[in-house]
């Protein structure tokens, strides 16, 4: 098991830069209040909790790579695109699990991104590019990691999850032809070239 933690942090400068950019591109929507974002890492950080060891230690199984750090800051916001560095997700107000879903696919990022995971898994890097060269640079990149979040999805969730993380992305044209793919290839075959090819 590992010991890496995820520590859930709200920093109220950087909730306001997010919170301005999202009011000029939205006039007139709201934001979530400090106190909403406040309540929601709470609830959200009992979820992750009782999945927290088994899944990072299962995206190690997986694809035979190391955490390099003890522990990672999760920053929570009201509103933005997630994004892995710095690890940063939105309340999802309606469904709170799919914020552990989007922190999942955060996290195999982060955990491909780590120095020594670059060079480990570089041979893997340059096939996919090499067989997907028709595709873009964004859809390559999430191949394998929704190969290995389906793995997760189906290990400690479920299908509904899954499809409804699958039916989400069609709206999003980079990650839909990943999904695409995915289903054409087998994630079990995508992660198996992903893991032969690791150093």
């Amino acid at each position: 098991m590992v010991n890496l933690k995820i520590t859930f942090k709200y920093s109220r400068i950087y909730n306001e830069i997010w919170k301005e950019g999202f009011l000029v591109r939205n006039p007139g929507e709201s934001y979530p209040s400090e106190k909403k974002i406040l309540n929601y890492i709470k609830k959200i950080e009992k979820l992750w909790r009782e999945y927290e060891r088994k899944v990072l230690t299962e995206l190690l199984n997986v694809t035979h790579l190391k955490w390099n750090v003890r522990s990672i800051y999760c920053y929570v916001v009201g509103r933005c695109k997630p994004i892995s560095d710095p690890l940063t997700v939105p309340l999802y107000e309606k469904h709170p699990d799919f914020f552990i879903d989007m922190l999942i696919h955060e996290l195999i990022h982060y955990l491909f991104s780590q120095e020594g995971n670059l060079k480990k898994t570089k041979k893997a890097w340059d096939y996919f590019q090499r067989k997907y060269k028709k595709e873009s640079p964004k859809t390559i990149i999430h191949i394998p990691l929704q190969a290995i979040h389906t793995h997760i999805y189906l290990k400690f969730f479920n299908k509904r999850r899954l499809k409804r993380n699958v039916t989400r992305d069609q709206q999003f044209k980079n990650y839909h032809r990943a999904w695409q793919i995915i289903q054409k290839e087998g994630y079990k075959n995508i992660i198996n070239e992903v893991v032969k090819r690791t150093t």
